[in-house]
């Protein structure tokens, strides 16, 4: 597994457009999604924990109520790599089977 050069995250921001990127703590990726309530929240979050487990990839989060915020790093690389992209792209595909969710 290899970390993506945070020089790069310019030339992936057109595919990534909902997500911010970071060079912070060697590099990173966050995203901020608002549910119509609690238990759409939790429900994304129990959705996306499910595969997170068998990819043995996991996302830091943080909720309260309807909003979820998301960032995306892999530690054992100290930074961004093709699992965090993997994992967004999940993500993403999660909420867009949501149409109530928005992106702030």
């Amino acid at each position: 597994m290899e970390r993506i050069d945070p020089d790069t995250f310019s030339s992936l921001q057109p595919e990534w457009s909902l997500w911010h990127f970071s060079a912070e703590r060697g590099g990173l990726m966050r995203r901020t999604l608002v549910f119509a309530d609690f238990a759409q929240a939790f429900g994304f979050m129990a959705q996306v924990a499910v595969m997170a487990e068998k990819r043995n990839h996991h996302p830091e989060w943080f909720n309260v109520y309807s909003r979820v915020e998301i960032t995306l790093t892999t530690h054992d690389v100290q930074g961004l790599s093709q699992r965090d992209l993997d994992l967004a792209r999940y993500i993403d595909a999660v909420v867009a089977g949501r149409p109530q969710v928005v992106s702030p």
